[in-house]
């Protein structure tokens, strides 16, 4: 019996199967990334576990009346994050506010205008800002800047105060009035992300396909619109990115926050007005003074904050990946 030989045709759209010799080493470096990329998870799950663990005894005391309480009264059993969880967000839009316009503005011009020897230097300064402890940030707050931004507080609550009514100063018209608050705590965490905004922006930029800037020189733009059309779409996924990163580190700061404000255990809403609060800045204020309930009831607010700010990650994340660099310049 003769075997049949497949046709021509057969063996040209069968496709061809490669394969490549795994070696010792290439299988140690795989399973070494293999357990790199796991730990970051197996770390994650051991951080949520312990503080699950330290403040579950200030959950099961209080229940669902801790995400809604606005006092911290351990002793009376009377505590919860209603007010410092708003108001330590409404500390991380204020600085956001202030950050990204600055950082955008300062990652464009390193990267597309400034000269090269200006450039150099100008990426070690913000790298610089970047490496300062943020407790300088703290007194440089505290001690400069507070006293000589009252009067923008008096003017804002005097001018604006009746159209905009979070910016309306209700404790009188006097200059403690305006210290301490939310929007001075905000100004001081802004120039803390600036740096990292600016960084990762510049970098994103940076990488814009230089084809692309040249096709858009080459159709007539101006450089203005060269970064308009080619570096700004390019960089929208990093720049979310950057964006989100610094609201997390808006969201964490303590040390400078804890100076700057006069904790309060209300939610206000008036960003000028004294008194404002923050999760990670409560920690820091009460852990020194912490009886057993009191420690379990800051490491249920610290899982919180813990939550919150995985949560912002992976919000971060899905719109990251429905816009990457690049993506809207690829067609």
């Amino acid at each position: 019996m003769t075997a049949t030989l497949p046709a021509p045709a057969d063996l040209e759209d069968r496709p061809r199967r490669i394969s490549a010799p795994v070696s010792r080493g290439d299988r140690v470096f795989r399973i070494l990334l293999t357990a790199a990329g796991l730990s970051v998870f197996l770390i994650m799950g051991l951080i949520a576990f312990f503080l699950l663990l330290r403040g579950g005894q200030a959950l099961r005391v209080t229940g669902w009346s801790f995400f809604t309480e606005q006092r911290w009264n351990t002793a009376a059993y009377q505590f919860g994050i209603a007010a410092v969880l708003p108001n330590g967000v409404l500390i991380a839009v204020v600085a956001l506010l202030i950050a990204v316009p600055v950082a955008l503005c300062a990652a464009v011009f390193i990267s597309e205008y400034a000269p090269v020897r200006a450039r150099k230097a100008l990426i070690a300064v913000v790298d610089l800002m970047a490496a300062i402890p943020s407790i300088v940030y703290g007194l440089w707050g505290l001690f400069f800047l507070q006293p000589r931004i009252i009067g923008l507080s008096r003017w804002a609550s005097n001018h604006l105060g009746d159209t905009l009514p979070f910016l309306k100063v209700r404790t009188g018209d006097v200059g403690a009035s305006y210290t301490s608050s939310t929007f001075i705590a905000g100004v001081v965490v802004s120039l803390m992300i600036v740096p990292i905004v600016t960084a990762l922006s510049r970098e994103v930029f940076s990488q814009a396909p230089q084809g692309e800037r040249e096709g858009a020189y080459a159709l007539g733009s101006t450089r203005w619109g060269m970064v308009r059309t080619v570096v700004l779409p390019f960089g929208k996924g990093g720049v979310i990115g950057a964006v989100m990163l610094g609201f997390g580190r808006a969201m964490g700061e303590t040390i400078a926050v804890a100076l700057i404000i006069s904790p309060a255990f209300v939610f206000k809403g008036h960003l000028l007005e004294n008194g404002a609060n923050s999760i990670s800045a409560l920690i820091a204020l009460r852990f020194g003074e912490s009886d057993e309930l009191s420690l379990s009831a800051l490491m249920a607010a610290g899982l919180v904050l813990f939550a919150l700010t995985l949560l912002v990650n992976v919000v971060a994340g899905v719109i990251i990946n429905r816009s990457r660099s690049g993506a809207a310049t690829s067609d």
